[in-house]
């Protein structure tokens, strides 16, 4: 559970970034050359590793279908929305907005995948809920007051992903981590730049300047392709719910890097709202510790 930890911990401050690097990028590079640039310097990224670790042959034996899917709903479209939510909203709005996905995953998992949520793992999901509420100063109308189409579009986001995370739980499995973050991200790529030489073809050419380098190599290289190498690892050693929850913390990680770069103000809100957060991630992932000590009980004996 420690690995898990790290690795939630890890995957929260590079995707609290990623809002920033997103509303930077949406400007200049437009709604699909963000998904489409931050699919190549992504999949890029995990090519090389592949290369390095000589597993890229392998990448034909990989179930096409599925990954097709995966890649719909966990890279390409919720990247577009997320884009298109950014273009009307503040990035920290957007990582709040984005803080339901555990709450769309488990509900899709108990309606459509047939997954088991015990009472503690929902008292946790309602406790981090209430830290993101404890956020927004117990303001929930002020989800909607800046704009219904922006806040709408991050909702629609955090239902592919929760869709998507259980897909890639069922399916890829048994698929090593790399494979997995590699294939997705190129068939995103693929898929957005379809999209891209439909509607946008002036995105192929937009990239030129060091800050929007800058800019994708830390949303492409950092918050794709590493990040989904840890996204991955915690959905297959812990579970679709589980990785989800990293979407609890990412508005803090978010609130803290605005903080950094931006000169904002971090308020005792954000403080109780870190403390709430942390305990709904623990007490969420409890049917995964308990899986775990089980399976460390059994081999032991």
């Amino acid at each position: 559970m420690k690995r898990l930890y790290l690795a939630l911990l890890t995957l929260s401050l590079i995707w609290g970034m990623s809002f920033l690097f997103i509303k930077l990028l949406v400007v200049d590079l437009g709604v699909w050359g963000v998904v489409f640039w931050r699919c190549v310097f992504g999949a890029g990224t995990l090519l090389v590793l592949l290369i390095i670790q000589n597993k890229i042959h392998t990448v034909r034996k990989l179930p096409l279908m599925p990954i097709l899917f995966i890649a719909l709903l966990n890279n390409a479209l919720p990247w577009a929305l997320i884009a298109v939510s950014e273009t009307t909203i503040s990035s920290s709005l957007a990582s709040v907005v984005n803080a339901t996905t555990p709450i769309w995953t488990i509900l899709i998992g108990f309606t459509i995948f047939a997954s088991k949520m015990d009472k503690k793992q929902w008292a946790g999901v309602a406790v981090g809920f209430f830290g993101i509420m404890v956020l927004l100063e117990l303001n929930v109308f002020q989800l909607f007051q800046d704009n219904l189409l922006g806040v709408g579009t991050m909702l629609g986001a955090t239902i592919c992903y929760g869709f998507g995370a259980h897909l890639s739980k069922r399916y890829l499995q048994n698929i090593p981590i790399a494979l997995i973050s590699f294939s997705t991200l190129a068939m995103a790529g693929m898929i957005s730049g379809v999209m891209m030489a439909i509607f946008q073809p002036s995105g192929f050419i937009a990239v030129g300047g060091m800050n929007t380098i800058f800019s994708l190599i830390g949303l492409g290289v950092f918050g794709s392709g590493f990040a989904y190498l840890l996204y991955y690892y915690m959905v297959k050693e812990g579970s679709a719910e589980f990785a989800s929850l990293v979407t609890y913390i990412v508005p803090i990680t978010a609130m803290i890097w605005g903080s950094l770069l931006l000169g904002e103000k971090i308020t005792p809100h954000m403080l109780i709202g870190l403390i709430l957060i942390f305990s709904g991630v623990y007490l969420s992932s409890y049917k995964t510790k308990v899986k775990k000590h089980k399976v460390v009980k059994n081999v032991a004996v």
